[in-house]
């Protein structure tokens, strides 16, 4: 708060009146899709990830603030390392934190914090020293070579554990104190693409006890009860074994690499589970994880234990304080890996991404056809700021109050013509009408991009470049359908500006609504997003 502000407010409460303080940011539903709310308004994260020791500096961060905020950010994702949280055990120290919000405040933006305690990119360096030199108290995981100690912290010591939950809620406290009534911290990652690599699992004394344990009960019971929904591989391992309801490990799992990464997956998950858990207890913000994805290698060639599409429903047994689990997505099947993640009720949320030239058809696709809490590429201030993603930003922040409308109620869906897809569009339905997409033929620097969204029942917005969309009923009436009208034009603080009437060459005789309307005006300049307004009409 403002110091005028703040007096009021202290005014307020001594005088005995009621004063309205909103609640932290959460997540709710909104048909099938999960919303973040900020302030009592569905809120979608136009985000951006710092490189990893940016925010290590307040004065390196300094200049970053101005390239920011020519990209059309509304969020930044940031580091908080505990190394520097808590350089002495049991002192800490929040002066980097403090700054960030100050800044992000300063500059309108909202922030995403990434908790670099125990694990980063399954290793971990960022660990304050007096954990790193204390290997009694702090055990490291074992591998092949000569039971050799790596530098990675053990997920089966309780001292370490234990550590990082003190140090993670003081930082949650922390937050409650200096951020409780403003709300810039909307959203906190919990360590960083944990798992181990390249053995398949721990093998310290601690890890080859409880692998010849039996499986928990209530794993169990988790999988008896969404069997149906259970990922595929999962379902296989545990069927090909028997189904069985007891046993170790590899007796439930089927032993191999599949047993070992089942096994690692609860461990690392139940140890970062009691860390969000002990965060969430000091102020309950919406919480994270994100995994480094398999891709098409084999166990040990990515982390083992994170969480990766195929064990998430593992995940979600041992670590219920955690409300997402998210894709760091660097593989060539964008589409691919959403579909992945936007299962079994796992809100989609996008924290690290590709910074390439595809990265606007990327964004178009995670928010338009999954309902995406957010996008962000890493490294946000190495974008170049020519990107096309900028403009998307600018677009989407127009069409937020629709997009949040829409969600989860098949009112809405994205466009993105992914390299190596052979199809020449594709057919959504839409409310009562079937979407007939067909992309501009491809040439460089066309990609086909964008979303529609259904705003009336015979109203459509459609916004993005380089494909065509008509229209045809799914529901009895007159026999004939066509354009009534499109406008160009653009949204300003929710309400629509029309611009061009776009009823002549440009719709194809009112047949089709056309992203560039026409090729041939170089005027309109056809590589320009736009949003176009498309009203239909049936007849006889």
């Amino acid at each position: 708060m403002k110091p005028k502000t703040q007096l009021l407010f202290l005014a307020l409460v001594f005088a005995g009146v009621a004063v309205a303080v909103e609640a932290p940011p959460s997540l709710r539903k909104h048909g099938a899709a999960t919303q973040l709310v900020v302030d009592g308004k569905p809120f979608l994260m136009l985000a951006g990830e710092l490189h990893n020791s940016t925010a290590s500096s307040l004065d390196y961060l300094k200049p970053v603030w101005g390239k920011l905020a020519t990209l059309n950010l509304n969020t930044v994702l940031a580091t908080v390392s505990w190394e520097l949280l808590e350089p002495e055990e049991g002192r800490f120290d929040f002066t980097l934190v403090d700054g960030l919000l100050s800044e992000a405040r300063h500059h309108h933006h909202k922030l995403v914090l990434l908790w670099f305690g125990s694990w980063k990119n399954g290793v971990s360096s960022y660990a304050p020293a007096w954990v790193k030199k204390d290997t009694q108290r702090f055990p490291r995981a074992e591998g092949r070579s000569n039971h050799n100690k790596k530098d990675v912290l053990s997920p089966f010591s309780e001292t370490s554990c234990a550590a990082d939950a003190r140090a993670f809620a003081a930082l949650m406290r922390h937050l409650r104190q200096a951020d409780g009534t403003q709300h810039t911290v909307i959203m906190v990652q919990v360590e960083n693409e944990v798992g181990l690599k390249p053995e398949t699992r721990d093998l310290c004394a601690a890890s080859d006890a409880a692998f010849r344990e039996a499986v928990p009960g209530e794993l169990i019971a988790c999988l008896k009860q969404h069997r149906a929904e259970l990922h595929l591989w999962l379902k296989e391992k545990w069927t090909a074994a028997g189904s069985k309801e007891s046993g170790t490990w590899p007796e439930v799992f089927g032993g191999g690499a599949g047993a070992d990464e089942v096994f690692m997956a609860w461990h690392y998950a139940r140890y970062i589970g009691r860390v969000a858990a002990a965060g969430k207890a000091a102020y309950p913000l919406p919480m994270y994880v994100n995994a480094w994805l398999e891709g098409d290698g084999a166990p040990g060639t990515y982390p083992v234990g994170g969480p990766v599409a195929k064990v998430m429903d593992i995940w979600r047994a041992a670590a219920p304080a955690l409300d997402v689990f998210a894709p760091d997505i660097y593989l060539a099947d964008f589409k691919g890996v959403c579909a992945a993640y936007a299962r079994a009720g796992n809100p989609l949320f996008i924290p690290e991404v590709h910074r390439d030239e595809l990265l606007a058809g990327r964004a178009f696709w995670a928010f338009g056809e999954h309902g995406a809490l957010g996008f962000s590429p890493f490294g946000i201030e190495s974008l170049d700021a020519t990107n096309l993603l900028v403009e998307t930003y600018g677009v989407l922040a127009q069409l937020t109050p629709l997009i949040v409308e829409a969600q989860g109620i098949g009112r809405m869906a994205g466009v993105f013509q992914q390299p190596g897809e052979t199809d020449e569009g594709r057919e959504v339905d839409i409310g009562d009408w079937r979407a007939h997409v067909r992309y501009e033929k491809r040439q460089r620097d066309r990609t086909a991009m964008g979303l529609i969204i259904q705003i009336a029942p015979d109203e459509f917005v459609v916004a993005g470049n380089w494909f065509s969309v008509n229209f045809s009923p799914r529901t009895p009436g007159p026999r004939y359908n066509s354009i009534l009208q499109i406008e160009e034009g653009r949204f300003a603080d929710g309400r629509w500006q029309p611009g061009r009437r776009l009823n002549g060459d440009e719709t194809g005789a009112n047949w089709q609504a056309k992203l560039p309307p026409f090729n041939g005006n170089t005027f309109s300049r056809p590589d320009k997003l736009r949003i176009l307004r498309v009203k239909l009409y049936r007849y006889d």
